[in-house]
């Protein structure tokens, strides 16, 4: 194991966060720093999904693996000490209905949206290996899995997965306080180039996209935190509802 993948297991299992990795391990590059992703989901449960975004419509993406065993269903209960930070983001996710695997051809929008089975409202946990996660340097930050935590599931609905999420409506809200409220709030815009980008580099860097896997394609509220206990709503406009609790 790379001294990065390490030293971010070992936050993570003794919840003692790190001001910063040592210079000599940190990633050198967004190859390394997803090589560092590859050895920590493998030690933590294997991919359940994926979470892939873009700081506008043009930016190159980014992505993460999301150990499986920490997705979980709407209604999931989180113990009080689960997360440093209980960073929210409500989130449009896809569940992939057959698998995307390597190939000559690079994939297409239509070759993804064929593959997928079904379009979730969904709430990121965005917690942090690092004791500032905005100060951390960007590469040791994607290193840590783009700042995952958790990803809470909401029921899905298999028709009219095309969704357009410059025109979604979205609403998060933390007990009574209302954290987001907007439309189209994903700075990454038409979250499908998302994920052709995502098919091709999973196609290139492990044996592609899985049938069953979730793909979150996002944040469309912004990152907000709240202060457990708190119950925790993100409502899509059509699609449907998505709820955890912080205990």
């Amino acid at each position: 194991m790379t001294p990065a993948a390490r030293l971010l297991l070992d936050a993570r299992r003794t919840r003692r966060p790190l001001d910063a990795l040592p210079p000599e391990a940190r990633p050198a590059d967004a190859a390394a720093a997803y090589a560092v992703q590859d050895e920590l989901v493998a030690t933590l449960g294997g991919i359940g999904g994926w979470k892939v975004g873009a700081a506008s419509p043009g930016a190159e993406p980014g992505c993460s693996p999301l150990p499986a065993p920490g997705i979980v269903p709407s209604g999931h209960v989180f113990p009080r000490d689960a997360f440093a930070l209980n960073g929210l983001e409500a989130e449009l996710a896809f569940t992939l209905g057959r698998d995307l695997p390597p190939r000559p051809a690079p994939y297409t929008e239509a070759d993804v949206l064929a593959a997928l089975r079904s379009v979730h409202p969904v709430i990121e946990i965005v917690d942090s290996r690092f004791t500032d996660m905005r100060g951390a340097d960007p590469l040791s930050a994607l290193a840590d899995f783009a700042s995952h935590g958790a990803l809470v599931v909401g029921p899905g609905r298999g028709a009219g997965l095309r969704v357009d999420q410059t025109k979604q409506p979205v609403r998060l809200e933390a007990g009574n306080d209302v954290l987001y409220e907007g439309v189209g709030g994903n700075a990454a815009g038409d979250v499908f180039r998302l994920l052709v980008w995502l098919a091709n580099h999973a196609a290139a860097r492990c044996g592609g996209l899985r049938a069953g896997q979730i793909v979150t394609t996002g944040s469309c509220s912004g990152l907000t935190f709240a202060r457990p206990p708190s119950r925790v709503r993100a409502t899509l406009d059509g699609l449907g509802v998505c709820e955890t609790v912080l205990d």
